[in-house]
């Protein structure tokens, strides 16, 4: 009834090359590495960051779509700020008499963290929109200037 392959995977599948008894086997290769599992990914990887020093203080924004303010746990410790959020899916399908014809669960985590020191820790300031996170980094008046080095 339900396929281990994506719909999307499954054109392939059925044409088949009687002259390559491995043609089968071949295009479940394929559409496994070509196709996207979504859901499956979710976490995986990395999110989206970029830190922008604006003089007086360091921007941060943090991509993090699909998540709600209270799915992300920020904290600044010895000079790292660590991002991290989690989120758990449930999709239940069911008739009334309980046999299930589809559940799915998802649990995912995601964690970064950057060390930037000089940081006023006390007015640290963070927004959250859209799914974009905005982390405003005011820097210490004691703060060390940084020195360009010329590469040779």
């Amino acid at each position: 009834m339900f396929g281990l392959v994506p719909f999307a995977g499954r054109r392939n599948l059925s044409q088949r090359d009687n002259a390559n008894p491995f043609a089968l086997l071949d295009a479940m290769h394929d559409s496994f590495f070509r196709d996207d599992f979504p859901a499956a990914n979710w976490g995986a990887s990395s999110f989206k960051v970029d830190v922008k020093d604006s003089g007086d203080h360091y921007e941060l924004t943090a991509d993090l779509p699909g998540m709600t303010k209270e799915d992300i746990a920020l904290h600044y410790e010895n000079g790292y700020l660590t991002i991290a959020a989690s989120r758990t899916e449930s999709n239940d399908e069911k008739d009334d008499a309980g046999n299930y014809i589809r559940r799915e669960r998802h649990t995912g985590e995601v964690s970064r963290s950057f060390y930037i020191d000089g940081i006023d820790d006390a007015n640290i300031h963070a927004e959250f929109k859209d799914g974009v996170l905005q982390v405003n980094l005011p820097k210490t008046a004691d703060a060390p200037a940084r020195k360009q080095i010329e590469i040779h």
